[in-house]
Formats: structure tokens, sequence, C-alpha cells
């Protein structure tokens, strides 16, 4: 075919999600995706039921409804809040609107894949920083910074490692960059860290001044709604002028508005979720660690468990497979040893302890 996209776009390797079938297994355990271990809240669900019968209506382009309920949520300007379909929509534009050919977006060597797919498709060249101990390296992250620099991305928590920053190390990467450089604060898993030290990025940009921070959210993880792609971006005005300039303009269907809504009118919800979380990926660290797997440290909602092999991280995914439980392998991270799982509910992760503790002793 003689008709061809830029060439950029052919460097590009597809964005390969976590599976969910395992061939001739009927009880299927998804645990590759990082899904809230409790779905959405029950308050969401009979939101988006409740939106059915309105389906034929376009949603709110603005909207001003699940803008003002972030905002009132966490404390935030809803004038300052942007939603997208997803977290990754809003990446996307960001990359977009500030990256393109000639330009470079600096990230953390295991970063979350699509800063790369995406830079790729914008034309962007991708500088992918080493890591120390699977963390990010604010110093080789500052030191890759050249003149074409104008994205650096940071997941804080990360995704796949779950390693997180201290907010020293956060601040000294604003400070290090050039007023011409947006620096995008992923926060995705937010809302499990239970560091009092934390800040998911709104300090950043509240703080305002030369450079330009901008921290994206989802609705994908804590509140179990990967499903109905809710994200939201906080960042300065001049930045949300030019998202809403870009996006679609009804890039959010109504359902996942209402639903969001609803989700962070759940009491208790945030509270227990975490709770959940704390205490399990303790447990299935522990119990993991003893059996003889080196497992990552972790923020998240999930766990990186280093085998030391390719080879032996592949026998654990199939043993956990014959089980019925699906993980997530690391290749595409670069990381062929490990395999990443996601915190699910107290039978699904004991279900994985009992799972590996076999392997490990077979």
């Amino acid at each position: 075919m003689s008709v061809m996209p830029r060439p950029s776009i052919l460097s590009v390797e597809p964005y390969v999600g976590g599976e969910s079938k395992i061939p001739g297994v009927n009880r299927i355990v998804k645990l590759s995706s990082n899904e809230g271990a409790f779905g959405p809240p029950p308050g969401a669900i009979v939101a988006i039921q409740a939106m059915a019968a309105e389906a034929h209506r376009y949603p709110d382009g603005g909207a001003k409804a699940i803008r003002e309920a972030i905002g009132a949520r966490f404390g935030l300007d809803p004038a300052r809040i942007v939603v997208g379909n997803g977290s990754d929509e809003l990446i996307a534009l960001l990359i977009l609107a500030y990256g393109g050919e000639g330009t470079e977006l600096v990230m953390s060597a295991h970063g979350f894949l699509m800063y790369d797919i995406t830079g790729r498709w914008a034309g962007c060249r991708i500088i992918k920083v080493p890591e120390h101990n699977l963390a990010a390296d604010i110093d080789g992250m500052l030191a890759a910074v050249g003149p074409r620099t104008r994205l650096v991305f940071l997941a804080n928590p990360n995704n796949p490692t779950g390693s997180i920053l201290p907010q020293s190390e956060v601040d000294r990467l604003r400070a290090g960059l050039r007023d011409d450089i947006l620096l995008v604060l992923d926060s995705a898993y937010a809302e499990y860290v239970t560091r009092p030290d934390y800040d998911a990025g709104a300090r950043l940009v509240d703080a305002g001044g030369p450079g330009a921070t901008v921290m994206t959210r989802t609705f994908s993880k804590i509140f179990g709604m990967g499903g109905m792609r809710l994200g939201w971006a906080y960042a300065p005005a001049p930045v949300i002028d030019v998202l809403s300039r870009v996006r679609g303009p009804f890039n959010v269907n109504a359902a996942a508005m209402a639903a969001g809504i609803a989700a962070l009118a759940e009491k208790g919800w945030i509270e227990r979720s975490v709770a959940h979380n704390t205490e399990w990926r303790g447990r299935v660290a522990s119990a993991l660690e003893a059996a003889g797997i080196k497992v990552w440290p972790s923020e998240g909602n999930f766990l990186l468990v280093d085998f030391g092999t390719p080879a032996k991280a592949k026998g654990a995914d199939d043993a956990l497979k014959a089980r019925g439980l699906i993980v997530r392998a690391m290749g595409g991270y670069g990381l062929p040893s490990c395999l990443r799982i996601t915190i699910g509910t107290a039978e699904e992760c004991t279900m994985v302890i009992e799972a590996l503790t076999a392997f490990m002793h077979g």
C-alpha cells in the first residue's frame, strides 16, 4: 500500500493489556490489571443503571458536575480540573499538545508504557532513564534533559514497580527542570498510599512558578471503574485551556460521569479499600518472601514479584494459570524475571499465596 503514516507511528509497539481468559479453565481470577479488589462502589452501579434510560442524550460537554464533585472531594478548584476517557486520554493529549516531532520526552526506564507509546505516536524522541533499585533516579532524569526536552513523566507510585519517591525528590525534580518543560505527575495509585509525607501532586500544581506541573488521576483503581474509562487532571489554568481546546467535545460518557460522582460520595469506600489493600499487600509479601521469592516494596494495589530468571517466572505464571489465576508477565516492561500481582480479595490473595508456595516447594 502506498498510503503510509508518519514514520514514528510504525515504531510504536501496540499496548497489550492484562490477560483475562485461560483456555479450558472455568473459574478465572483476574489479578493482571490492578483493578480494585471490590469492584465499583454500590452507588456507582446504581448510577450506571439509572443512566441507561438516558443513553440517547449527549453528555455534558463541560463535565461541570463531575468536576465539582472531584474538587469538593479533594479540595481542588474545579475550574482547573479536566476529565478524560481514562487518564490515558489526558496523558495522550498532553503529549500531543506539548510534544511532537523534534522534541524529547524523559521518563524512567520502567515507567508506564503509555508514555512511550503515545510519545512515539506524537513523534517525540523517548529517553528512558535507568533506575536505582527499580525506583526513578532523579539525578539521572535531570541529566537526561536536553535542549529539546519538553515533557518529563513521573508515576508516583510507579506502575509496574510499586516504588515511590519521597516528596523531597519530586520537589527536586521540578526545581531542576527548565521553565519550558512540563512535568506530569501520574498519580493513578495515590489513594492507596499511606505515607504521611506523600502529596499526589496538587501542591506542586498550586505552587505555580515559571514551570508547569500537571497531576493526573483515575477512577480505574480504587474506585473499581476501569471499564467506564474515567480519569482527570489538575493543572494550571493555561494547561487546562490547552486541554480544553484539544479534547473531544463529549470525551467522557454520561454514565461514567454519573458513576464517578456516586463513587466519590460513597462513605468509607476509600478507607475500607486502603485498609484491605494495606493488610493483604503485607500478608502476600510476607508469605511469598517466606517461600523464597523476592518481593519489591510497593505503595500501590499490586506487588512486583521477582523470580530471578525468566524461565522461573514463566514456570510460576504457568502454575498460577493452572489454578485459574491470571497475573501480569513483565517482559514488555523489560522485567522478564518478574510477575506483577494485583491485590485482590482475601480469598484471591490466599489462592496466590498457596499456588506460589506450592510452586516454590515443588
